[in-house]
């Protein structure tokens, strides 16, 4: 009879990307080992994964300096739940997924428990606050990264860290594997998955698709979102967007967002991961996105990079064009969307990018497998060193 403990490892997940990438390790956590017990922090998809969340994280997702300023208490107090919690049950191991304002202070603490941290997609070192090498590598037992130019940024310590791949090529194999026609007159609307996000980028949406309305009446518009919350949401704020006058019919759907990418002609999207979806889904897109002026101020001062876009700085050259900030106005999004439709001038030329960027994010093996080989792996690998 065996009577050695149960492996109980959390995962941390703040946000809904987060959240998928929690779910499908989940899933393989539990092929590899099959007493592994698995609690933490996440929304829907890592419940349906059956892990116990004993932190919802559907709503965590906070945009900007001054946002996070104004919910500093919450996330203190949530930090001193979670530690406390990881005091008392003692996880063999905790894997972080990005999130790093918050999982970097979680780490710090865990690692002064002696509890071993893998972290699962790296904070974008390499676009800003590189001073988060040093501090990641004293608190981090493994860095397991999903883009290939990734793991350099740790070379000057001693972090061990590795290229997984991307688990988008894994989560979105079932999309990508089924043929699909493109419908040469659908326009996705991507404006996000927060309410801040709907707020300052929806009016931008809706009058670009007006403009391009006049230009070519043909053309269809569909808001896709994550969630029937955010949809309803959208909803309430769609009739102060703009003048209401030579509207097109929107059309409106709810957690089908990557099925529709594989079906739709072009898109504009809010930047993040979703942008990332489109490229290895083929859909052509142009990247918008607004932030808090004070946070756009900061930002600006303190961003090395000069492009948001992962599909851009992967291929280092621009896939998708990009709207930011006062230049994300209706006007400048029609222009650059016109460029990608059908008979648009850089549409073939963004389709072979975007085959070039989903073939770079590749690695040997399934992503996932590889995160929880590594994650079952780490305690016998410390016990060794030590």
């Amino acid at each position: 009879m065996n009577d050695a403990p149960k492996r109980v490892i959390w995962i941390v997940a703040g946000e809904t990307s987060g959240d998928g990438y929690g779910a499908t390790v989940a899933l393989r956590l539990r092929e590899q080992c099959r007493d592994v017990i698995i609690r933490g922090m996440g929304g829907e998809r890592m419940r349906e994964a059956g892990v116990e969340t004993f932190v919802d994280s559907t709503e965590l997702g906070i945009i900007g300096f001054w946002e996070a300023l104004k919910h500093l208490f919450f996330f203190m107090g949530l930090l001193k739940r979670m530690v406390a919690r990881a005091a008392s049950e003692r996880p063999d191991t905790v894997v972080l997924i990005d999130y790093p304002g918050f999982n970097l202070q979680l780490a710090k603490r865990l690692h002064k428990l002696g509890i071993r941290v893998v972290w699962y997609v790296s904070p974008q070192v390499w676009a800003w606050r590189s001073g988060r090498i040093w501090k990641l590598a004293d608190c981090c037992d493994r860095m397991l990264c999903i883009f290939p130019f990734e793991p350099e940024c740790y070379a000057p310590t001693k972090l061990k860290a590795e290229f997984v791949g991307h688990p988008l090529l894994e989560i979105l194999k079932p999309y990508r594997e089924k043929v699909s026609e493109r419908e040469d007159d659908l326009v996705l609307l991507l404006p996000g998955s927060r309410r801040q996000e709907l707020q300052r980028l929806m009016p931008s949406f809706v009058d670009a698709a007006v403009r391009l309305h006049r230009s070519h009446p043909n053309l269809r518009f569909e808001f896709a979102m994550p969630r029937q919350a955010i949809l309803d949401y959208a909803k309430e704020l769609l009739p102060s967007c703009a003048d209401r006058e030579n509207w097109p019919e929107f059309q409106w759907s709810c957690g089908e967002t990557r099925a529709r990418m594989r079906t739709a002609s072009c898109a504009i999207a809010a930047s993040g991961t979703v942008t990332v979806e489109a490229a290895i889904l083929g859909l052509p897109v142009v990247v918008a996105y607004k932030l808090s002026a004070i946070t756009w101020w900061m930002a600006k001062r303190v961003i090395k990079i000069s492009t948001i876009t992962i599909a851009n700085l992967v291929c280092k050259k621009t896939v998708f064009e990009e709207r930011l900030q006062d230049d994300c106005t209706g006007e400048k999004l029609a222009d650059a969307l016109e460029k990608l439709l059908p008979d648009g001038e850089r549409r073939e030329e963004v389709v072979r990018l975007m085959a070039e960027f989903t073939q770079r994010l590749g690695a040997v093996g399934d992503v996932s497998d590889n995160v929880a080989r590594i994650v079952l792996d780490e305690k016998e690998e410390l016990q060794k060193k030590n």
